[in-house]
This record gives structure tokens, C-alpha cells and sequence, in this order.
């Protein structure tokens, strides 16, 4: 990310664009977390919305079959509280820290299930199409409630493909002659148990296989930025703009009060 990862974790990241915290929440802290993420599922179900986030695409359709499907929500901190103090976990936010520096931005949070038999994948891609940032200093971490295996479609990344740099219409949606070379096939596969956090470059190349096994792969992915950095003006994703440590450098009276 920069010069100033300069401990093991933060080195680790520069070099590979991705780190596995294993067991970072112990079973005490996933306990609440997993009854409030069912908890959401289930009041998701009942709404009527729309709530699967199964992409369309050429490289989708070759992936998945008729009937796949992913359940998905942003921002579950605006369903539980538990999920909320997860984000304000020290151990949670000493990881980050140490990838992106003392000042730590919420950009947003989503939720995923991946049903078990028939959960949909994620083609390769790039998640700076998305919400770019002026300073491409913008992170994930996805807390794994369930365990993850390769059945059941978990990550796959290119370890030290986000220092590839922005590549055009790499969103996984479309086609892509960069895209191309890293077939999903041949990524890293980063399998996790219940507890695990992976944090990951929004610039490094990942997706995910179908989930074929009769497990229900269970996942809150949580997007931060240095708060020295911004999304790109025009932007119209959430940004929560929630400042889970240190400060925000580009906060104005604007800003907090936008939508």
C-alpha cells in the first residue's frame, strides 16, 4: 500500500495485495455475529426486495448454473449493533492499521450468503471500478461467519496482482483481455474458517467459485479507506464516510451531512 507498512503483516500486504487473519474473532465474539446475520437473512427474505446480487455476464454464465443465486445486503450495521462493535474491534481494526495506517474510513459493509448447492460466483475482478479512490489506498476485509472452503466457493485471488495497477473494465461483467490471463481457475485459493478475516487490495484481482457443497457459506465484507484519501467525486456507491479509527482528513460540513 505504501512506504509506511513497515511491520510483518503490513509487508506481507505491500507484497501480495491480500492477508489471512486466522481465528481473529475468537468463538465468543462470532456467537452474536452469526445470530444477528441470520437474524438479517431472514428479515431480507420477508421484505419482498430483491436481494439476490448474482451478477449477469458472459463469464457469470460460464461459472454458474440455472438457479444459482447469492443473498446480499450493504451496510449491516444499520441491522445490528453486534455487527457495528465488530467494526470497532480493537484486534479488527489493529490488522487494518497495519495495512492502511492509523486513519481508518467505513466505506461500506455488505453481506453475502452463498446458499449451499446453488450459490452463485464472482467472476475475476477488480474492485476499484466500483468506488475509486483519488489515492487508491482503499481496502476490504471479508469476516467469514461460516467456514470456506473451496466447495463452497471461497476466495481466490492473484497474490501481488493489484500492483498491476487500475485496469479498464476490469469490474468482471464484461469482457476483458487483461482479465483473460488470470483465469479464476488458476487463482490462489484462500480457504478460512468461522472466525477468519481476509483483507484484501481493492486493486488486487479476486472472485469466488460456486458454492457446490451442502454447506451455507456465510460472509460480511467490509470496505475501508485512509482517511487521508477520498472517493472519487461523482461517486454514487454508499460511502458511510464512518470513521472507525483515528481521523477523517478530507471531512467537511458537506460531506457529513450527505446522503
Amino acid at each position: 500500500m505504501s512506504d509506511r507498512s513497515t511491520s510483518e503483516i503490513g509487508r506481507f500486504f505491500e507484497e501480495n495485495g491480500y492477508y489471512h487473519a486466522k481465528g481473529l474473532l475468537s468463538a465468543s465474539q462470532l456467537a452474536p455475529l452469526a445470530t444477528d446475520f441470520d437474524r438479517i437473512v431472514g428479515q431480507l427474505l420477508r421484505s419482498g426486495e430483491q436481494v439476490d446480487a448474482t451478477w449477469e455476464g458472459d463469464e457469470t454464465a460460464r461459472l454458474a448454473r440455472a438457479g444459482d443465486k447469492i443473498l446480499h445486503t450493504h451496510n449491516v450495521q444499520k441491522y445490528s449493533r453486534s455487527w457495528l462493535n465488530a467494526f470497532l474491534d480493537d484486534g479488527f481494526l489493529d490488522v487494518a492499521e497495519e495495512i492502511l495506517g492509523p486513519d481508518i474510513v467505513l466505506h461500506h459493509s455488505k453481506l453475502f450468503q452463498k446458499p449451499a448447492e446453488a450459490g452463485a460466483p464472482f467472476p475475476m475482478h477488480q474492485d476499484w471500478p466500483y468506488f475509486p479512490t483519488e489515492q487508491d489506498r482503499m481496502i476490504a476485509a471479508i469476516v467469514h461467519v461460516s467456514d470456506a472452503t473451496d466447495e463452497m466457493g471461497c476466495l481466490r485471488v492473484y497474490p501481488g496482482s493489484h500492483k498491476l495497477g487500475r485496469i479498464e473494465g476490469a469490474d468482471g461483467r464484461q469482457s476483458n483481455a487483461t482479465l483473460d490471463r488470470y483465469p479464476i481457475e488458476e487463482a490462489k485459493i484462500l480457504e478460512a474458517r468461522a472466525g477468519d478475516v481476509v483483507f484484501f487490495h481493492y486493486l488486487t484481482l479476486h472472485g469466488s467459485m460456486p458454492n457446490r457443497s451442502d454447506r451455507t457459506r456465510k460472509t460480511v465484507l467490509v470496505q475501508m479507506y485512509d482517511g487521508q484519501d477520498r472517493v472519487v467525486e461523482g461517486n454514487t456507491h454508499p460511502d458511510e464516510r464512518m470513521v472507525l479509527r483515528g481521523w477523517n482528513h478530507h471531512a467537511s460540513r458537506a460531506s457529513a451531512a450527505a446522503a
